[in-house]
């Protein structure tokens, strides 16, 4: 806190050196900034803390900074949010090097969420603003328990008791996501979780998840992991 990476964005020639063609470098927290500042972020998705991430953006206007996510894995290289979701990220981490079951494991030794959901927006210092029809918790409840329905943004407007436009106001201020990019983040999740823990075919398993078919399943789940569903299946299975 308070060194060069943070007050112009810079780093010392050493410490650049030292980070150059690790196998994997993560940060937690404006441990991004050092890691922009020695250029492994050029072009690369990222985040960091909502509070410096104005700063972060005109120091490194070459990085596709996103303030909103708890954290971001670009395959070798992982930043994340404030602390708290620097533990987010070790949770994904092992998750994806071990598996769920050891990640579940470990959340629970560590007396934690195995995954939080939303980004850091909801985290933000901004107060909710008051409405009749109050929050959208209760209809997140209610998407969760039916992702293999058809849930269109008008008839979670009508559960919530708001009009279309409120209630996606509300949503995002709540989760610092769309109800669309939310919902859909969750369906990945229980497709994750039944090729973990199943045999279900591919077809059942994007039937169960909301996707619909085993195509609409693979390219979301490769959009959000990079592999297929079966691939994924092998890697997450293996004893």
């Amino acid at each position: 806190m308070g060194g060069p990476a943070l007050l112009d964005g810079t780093i010392s020639g050493a410490l650049h050196k030292a980070l150059q063609g690790r196998p994997r470098v993560m940060s937690i927290c404006t441990g991004a900034f050092v890691i922009a500042a020695a250029g492994l972020l050029d072009g690369r998705p990222a985040t960091t803390h909502w509070r410096d991430a104005p700063r972060f953006a005109r120091f490194f206007p070459q990085v596709k900074l996103d303030p909103d996510v708890l954290f971001v894995d670009d395959g070798d290289v992982l930043t994340s949010a404030g602390v708290a979701a620097g533990l987010d990220l070790a949770l994904h981490v092992i998750r994806r090097d071990h598996g769920s079951e050891v990640a579940n494991t470990v959340a629970r030794r560590c007396v934690m969420p195995p995954w939080r959901d939303g980004g850091q927006a909801q985290y933000i210092d901004r107060p909710l603003p008051d409405g009749p029809g109050g929050g959208t918790a209760a209809t997140r409840d209610y998407m969760l328990a039916h992702l293999d329905a058809p849930l269109d943004l008008a008839a979670l407007a009508g559960h919530a008791r708001m009009s279309v436009r409120t209630f996606t106001r509300r949503f995002r201020e709540e989760t610092g996501q769309s109800p669309a990019k939310w919902l859909t983040e969750q369906r990945i999740r229980h497709a994750r979780r039944l090729l973990e823990t199943t045999d279900l075919g591919v077809e059942e398993v994007a039937r169960r998840a909301g996707f619909g078919t085993a195509v609409s399943l693979r390219q979301h789940l490769h959009t959000a992991v990079g592999v297929a569903p079966l691939a994924y299946r092998r890697t997450f299975r293996r004893t």
